[in-house]
C-alpha cells in the first residue's frame, strides 16, 4: 500500500484530476471490473479504515489510491474466489464478524454523551474527595546516627541546609542541596514519611533511620492539591463513560444471547496445526 500510494501522489501530484459537479452520491460508479462496480461508497468506507497517516494525505491523492487499490483488489479477488479454500472462508467469517461487531460497539459508545451525564460521572468519582495534602522537602542521607547527629549540630550552628547535602549528602539528590521536590502521602518509604508528616514547614527532623541510611529532613513548606475540575478529567470520563457503555451493552447481549458449548475435549495445541484447514 505505502508503494501504490507514493506513485499516486506523485502522479495526483502531475496530474491534478478534476472531477465532475454533481456526481456526489455513495452509488457513483468509478469502476467497473469484471462486471462487478467500485463505487464513491466504496471508497469512502475504505478511507475510514486507512492508518492515520494515509488519512492526512491530500483527497486526491487519497482517492485515486485507494481507486487504483480496490481495482488491482477486484483483479485479484475475481481469480482468488474461484480457488477459495477452507482457509480463506474461515478468515473471511472472522473478519466479517470482527467487523460487525466492532461498527456495533462503536456505534454503542460513540452515542451523543450530555453534559448531564459527564457532570453524574464526575460527582461519583470525585465529589467526595478530599483536597491532597503535598510536601515540599529536602534531605541529606549519611551512612551512620553519628553521621546525621553531627549534621544537626552544624545545622544549629548556622550551617546552611543544601551546602551540608551538597557535601555530605550519599543520595541522589545531594548535588541539588537534597531538594527532593513536591511529594503526596504513599510515595515515600513510610519512616521517611512519617518523619515529614511530623514537621511544620522549616523544621529538621531528628535522625531518621531507613533502608537507605539515615536522613536529616528539612520540610519547606505544604500545600492543598484539590481534586480536579470536571473539565480537567473531561477525556478521561468520557472514556470511562463510553467503555461502561460497550460493557453494559454486551453483559445484556450475552445474557440474552443461546450460546451452547458442547462439553468436547479438544488439545489446545490444534490451533497451530494449520493443515487441517489448509484442504
Amino acid at each position: 500500500m505505502k508503494m501504490l500510494f507514493a506513485s499516486v501522489a506523485m502522479a495526483a501530484a502531475l496530474a491534478a484530476p478534476a472531477f465532475a459537479d454533481g456526481h456526489d452520491s455513495a452509488e457513483t460508479v468509478m469502476a467497473t471490473v469484471n462486471g462487478h462496480d467500485i463505487t464513491v461508497g466504496h471508497l469512502i468506507a475504505m478511507r475510514q479504515m486507512l492508518p492515520a497517516e494515509y488519512q492526512q494525505l491530500p483527497d486526491e491523492v487519497l482517492f485515486e489510491g485507494m481507486l487504483e487499490q480496490l481495482i488491482q483488489q477486484q483483479v485479484l479477488a475475481d481469480v482468488a474466489e474461484a480457488n477459495v479454500t477452507r482457509e480463506m472462508e474461515l478468515l473471511l467469517e472472522n473478519e466479517q464478524r470482527a467487523l460487525m461487531a466492532a461498527t456495533y460497539m462503536d456505534d454503542i459508545a460513540m452515542a451523543e454523551l450530555g453534559e448531564e451525564e459527564l457532570q453524574a460521572a464526575y460527582d461519583e468519582a470525585y465529589g467526595e474527595v478530599e483536597p491532597t495534602v503535598e510536601y515540599n522537602a529536602a534531605h541529606i542521607l549519611v551512612e551512620g546516627e553519628e553521621d546525621a547527629q553531627n549534621l544537626l549540630t552544624a545545622l544549629g550552628e548556622g550551617a546552611d541546609f543544601a551546602e551540608l547535602a551538597a557535601e555530605n549528602s550519599i543520595g541522589p539528590s545531594g548535588p541539588n542541596g537534597g531538594a527532593l521536590g513536591w511529594f503526596t502521602e504513599g510515595m515515600m518509604v513510610p519512616e521517611f514519611e512519617a518523619a515529614v508528616m511530623e514537621l511544620e514547614p522549616g523544621e529538621v527532623s531528628s535522625p531518621v533511620q531507613t533502608q537507605f541510611g539515615w536522613h536529616v529532613v528539612l520540610l519547606n513548606e505544604t500545600r492543598e492539591q484539590a481534586a480536579p475540575t470536571l473539565d480537567d478529567v473531561r477525556p478521561e470520563l468520557e472514556e470511562t463513560i463510553r467503555r461502561g457503555r460497550v460493557d453494559a451493552r454486551l453483559e445484556e447481549l450475552m445474557a440474552e444471547a443461546e450460546i451452547v458449548r458442547p462439553e468436547t475435549e479438544v488439545d489446545p495445541a490444534l490451533i497451530r496445526n494449520q493443515d487441517l484447514i489448509a484442504e
